[in-house]
This record gives structure tokens, sequence and C-alpha cells, in this order.
């Protein structure tokens, strides 16, 4: 009897180290995988636009938004040449995901064999905050673990869910819509963690009011600070996410716009107080700035390096506004459409290392 007690704690012992070994494999994959996408030079493209945003894109172009339209406009951006110089990661939609180029070579493995992580959107937008007026709540937890497993297995190697911060100049956002929004966030990094997918945690205060940049740093704080005390929470490995945060920046509607230094100084003063120096890196969304704008910006935070992660982007406007501004849906503006592309992409890689410069800009 001895004997068995004995050998059933030492077969117990033997799982729980496997088992452990096994989390620990996993735990290597997530920091491999998280510092591929921001490695020297790269940040992320992000092409995850909802068909309600995409139409609006095309709209802008006269494009009518089919699938066929949105597939070989996502191609002609997969196809660019020389992209994977500068960009580690993409970011696709659900349906991007399930489609080919028209070779019929899948996104995914296109986008792997040039050396770029493919990654998937997961949310299902943000809604309505009940009994919160002027907040909102991201939704799409429901089933999460089952689409990541599906995810996977389509190729994507990481996630992103975003949650919508609305800011005023008074009571918005409150402290529960806060801590609701990090919740969640913290919820879907865990699902993905456990199904071996990098989470981008994506907290977003919005700068679309007449606030200014201390209301907006004040605010960023906040919810940086609630979100990482989540993600601590729910047992998320922090070097083995990616956090995608807003610029410290002043409402578009504010009277007084700051300079490029003085955003720079504030954002990185923000990520310095409250990001932990485990996340490998922070990849910046441009939120609505113009793709110049939003390069400067992520060029001058560089310059005032070294950080203790590494500080890239995830722009998808300000990547992408230009290239559909060539293309106009036309197949003789593909290569102009792609060479745009590949300028941009190139511009961030600079900045990434404080090496960009206006004068690099076309027409300057």
């Amino acid at each position: 009897m001895k004997w068995s007690i004995s050998y059933h704690e030492d077969h117990s012992s033997f799982r729980n180290l496997k088992r452990e070994k096994e989390l620990q494999m996993d735990n290597d994959k997530l920091r491999s995988v998280a510092k591929a996408i921001v490695a020297n030079d790269k940040g992320i493209l992000a092409a995850d636009e909802s068909s309600p945003t995409i139409k609006k894109r095309f709209d802008s172009i006269k494009v009518e938004s089919t699938e066929q339209n949105r597939r070989r406009y996502r191609e002609i951006l997969f196809t660019t040449e020389g992209i994977e110089r500068h960009i580690g990661g993409v970011i696709l939609f659900d349906e991007t995901l399930r489609q080919s180029t028209m070779d019929g070579i899948p996104f995914a493995r296109l986008l792997s064999d040039k050396g770029i992580v493919p990654g998937i959107k997961v949310d299902k937008g943000a809604k309505a905050l009940a009994l919160y007026p002027g907040e909102k709540i991201t939704e799409g937890l429901d089933s999460l673990r089952d689409r990541l497993i599906e995810y996977r297995e389509l190729g994507a190697q990481f996630a992103k869910w975003r949650a919508v911060i609305e800011i005023d100049e008074h009571n918005v956002p409150s402290p529960f819509g806060i801590r609701a929004n990090a919740h969640a966030l913290a919820r879907y990094a865990a699902l993905c963690q456990e199904e071996d997918l990098v989470p981008i945690v994506e907290p977003e205060v919005l700068m679309d009011s007449s606030h200014g940049i201390e209301r907006c740093e004040d605010i960023t704080s906040r919810v940086l600070e609630t979100v990482f005390s989540e993600l601590d929470a729910h047992r998320v490995l922090f070097e083995g996410m990616l956090l995608k945060p807003n610029m410290v920046i002043a409402g578009k509607q504010c009277v007084r716009q700051n300079s490029v230094q003085e955003v720079a100084e504030s954002t990185i003063r923000c990520m310095n107080r409250y990001v932990p120096a485990a996340v490998p890196g922070i990849v910046f969304l441009s939120g609505g700035q113009s793709a110049e704008d939003a390069t400067v910006h992520l060029n001058a935070m560089n310059t005032m390096g070294p950080h203790p992660w590494q500080v890239s982007f995830s722009y998808g406007r300000a990547l992408q506004a230009p290239v559909l501004a060539a293309w106009k849906g036309l197949e003789s503006n593909v290569d102009v459409a792609q060479q745009v592309l590949l300028k941009r992409c190139r511009l961030n890689g600079l900045a990434r290392n404080g090496k960009y410069s206006r004068d690099m800009e076309p027409g300057s």
C-alpha cells in the first residue's frame, strides 16, 4: 500500500512537472512571437477594418465595398515587395483571414512566408455601457475561446481587442467604465495566452473631444494603471503580450494643439509610470492622426530613448490612407499604390529608431 501511495504521488508529481514544462514551452512561444512582431525597425499594419469601416474608406475613393474588392485591396497590401523589412505583424479581419490571393494562397500563409506574423481582430465592437451615458464597453467575450481555437488553426499567431474610452472635460470616463473595459481586456488576454496566441491589449482613449493634453494624460494614466492591475490579477504573462495605447494628445477640438515634443514627453512619461518593463513592446495606434503626424510623433518618442520596451506602431489609417488615395480601385494604379505603402512603412521603420525627418516626406 505504501508503495502504491508513493507511486501515485510520484506519478502525480511527474504529471505536474510535465504540465509545468508544457506551460514553459508555451510561454517561450508567446515571448518569441511578441518579440518578432516588434523586432528592430518593425511595427504592425492594422488591416482589420470592420465591414462598415472599410465601406467608409472605399466610399472616399468611390469604390464599391464588395467582397471581391476588399479581397483585392488586401492582396495589394500584403503582396507589396519589401514591406517585411518594416512590418512584423498584420492584423486581419475575420473575412480576410479566410481569404486567399488570386493564386489561391491563403493570406495567413502568404504573410508567414514573408516573415510577417498574421494576427486577428477578435472583439465584436464597442456598445453603449448600460446606465453609464456617454460610455462604451467592448463586446465579444461570449464563445471567444472557441473562436480563438479556430483562428489559430487558420494561421493566426496573435489577436487584438480594442476597448474604447470616451473622454470629456469633466465626468467621462467614470471609474466603473474604466474598470469594466480593463476587466474585459484582461479576460480576453488570458484566453488568448491559454490558446498560445499573443494578445494585443488596446485601451484607446479617444481624441475626438475638446479636452487638453493634461486631461488626456490623466485619463490615460488611470486606464493603464487599471488595465495592468487586471492583467496581473488574470495571470497574464506580460512578456507574452503587446500594448496598443493611444498617444497622449489633445482632443481634435481643443483650441491648443501641443507641439510634437510635448506630445512625445507626455506620452513617454505616462508609459514609464504605468507600463511594466516586462512588456516587450508598445505599438501605438494613430488615433485619427494624419500619416505624417503619426510618424513624426513616433520618431520624437524614439529620440528620447532608450526605453524599457520597443516603442513601435500599429497603424491602420496612417499607413493605408495614402495607399487608398493612390489606388482608387484601378488595376493600373497598383504599382504606384504599393510604392506608396512601402514608402510609409520605411518612414515608420526609420521613426522606430528616431531617424525620420519631415524632409523625407514626398513633396518636401
